[in-house]
């Protein structure tokens, strides 16, 4: 049984800037892949204030999980996330099931998933 949607878009990353009396926190993207072949994706970045970065290439193998950190270097390119708001469209070649979801560590320290909607 195929799980997912091949696309999916998720409007609110924000790695915030770290000071030097916040403990580290970060976002991830944890995409499923429960089809019999390898999920062959491509995530495109918006930005408030700069231009879009189209084309991070990234991988899941066949009936397998991966969580992508986006506070560090992300697909074949190890493109490095600017500090700030940015969306991610994630195109999948097979269905997949994506979460997008942070580790806030500012004030009362918590962890919650940022809603994205699957088409």
């Amino acid at each position: 049984m195929e799980l997912g949607k091949k696309t999916w878009v998720f409007a609110d990353g924000d790695l915030p800037p770290q000071g030097q009396s916040e403990p580290l926190g970060h976002e991830a993207l944890m995409v499923v892949n429960n089809c019999g072949e390898e999920a062959e994706i491509t995530l495109d970045l918006l930005f408030e204030d700069k231009e879009p970065k189209e084309g991070i290439k990234i991988t899941v193998p066949a009936k397998r999980v991966n969580c992508f950190r986006m506070d560090f270097p992300i697909g074949e390119e190890a493109y490095s996330i600017p500090k700030g708001q940015y969306a991610v469209i994630l195109n999948s070649s097979v269905p997949v099931v994506a979460v997008f979801g942070r580790l806030d560590r500012r004030k009362d320290m918590a962890y919650y998933p940022v809603a994205g909607y699957g088409i």
